[in-house]
C-alpha cells in the first residue's frame, strides 16, 4: 500500500495497491471506510507519503490505532 497528498484534494488521502487499485478517502479517523475510487487524479499533483501520516483512518498497514490529541 502506498499513500499520497495532492494539493487538489487537500481534505483526502490518496492510496494505491496492486488489491485495491487507486482510491481516496477523507484524511479523518477511520476515513479508509469511505474509501471510494480516486478518478481525475494527475500523477504530477500527488506526493509519497508515509503510511504512518494516516494513523487512526484505518488504512491497511498504518498502525491501526485511533488518533490521539497528540497526534
Amino acid at each position: 500500500m502506498k499513500l499520497y497528498r495532492s494539493k487538489n484534494y487537500p481534505t483526502k488521502w490518496i492510496a494505491y495497491s496492486d488489491t485495491t487499485g487507486w482510491v481516496a478517502f477523507p484524511a479523518e479517523t477511520d476515513g479508509w471506510q469511505k474509501r471510494e475510487p480516486a478518478r481525475g487524479i494527475d500523477p504530477i499533483d500527488i506526493r509519497l507519503a508515509p503510511l504512518q501520516f494516516a494513523v487512526g483512518t484505518g488504512i491497511p498497514g498504518s498502525d491501526g490505532g485511533r488518533l490521539t490529541e497528540a497526534a
